[in-house]
């Protein structure tokens, strides 16, 4: 990430965050989408907010140590750590088809609302037919 990217994270962040704020306490009937979007303010700038500040700290405490920035470069581009991090993700993938599976049945038994429901069933295949596609290339590619 560039170095004003981080800054401009921050600020995004801390505009979001405010403003979320601001919502809550200026709204006293809130009605429709004014009911949770001060909070999806909140929580996504929070988000942009550290990862802005962690970004622009690791800059800084990478310009300071450039023998550590060096070090840090080799480990990640080292071809044992990212074959341990793609298998690490391959079972959290695995993981997480029996999760949502079964997340989805048990919505569907509780009688959740059906909107809920098929929300969860549209990511759920989003996410299968992405992994079929990225398969298939790769097949292509291999």
């Amino acid at each position: 990430m560039k170095k004003s990217a981080g800054y401009v994270t921050v600020v995004a962040g801390i505009f979001l965050l405010a403003g979320g704020l601001y919502l809550i306490k200026t709204v006293s009937d809130p009605q429709g989408i004014l009911l949770t979007l001060p909070y999806v303010c909140i929580g996504i700038g929070c988000g942009l907010f550290g990862h802005g500040m962690g970004s622009i700290l690791s800059q800084r405490i990478m310009q300071r140590h450039p023998q550590m920035q060096k070090q840090m470069e080799i480990e990640q581009r080292d071809e044992r750590n990212i074959a341990i991090a793609d298998r690490a993700k391959g079972k959290a993938f695995d993981m997480m088809t029996f999760v949502f599976g079964a997340l989805m049945l048990a919505f569907a038994l509780m009688s959740v609302d059906l909107p809920a429901v098929l929300l969860l069933v549209f990511a759920y295949l989003f996410v299968h037919g992405y992994a079929i596609y990225y398969r298939c290339r790769y097949e292509k590619e291999m």
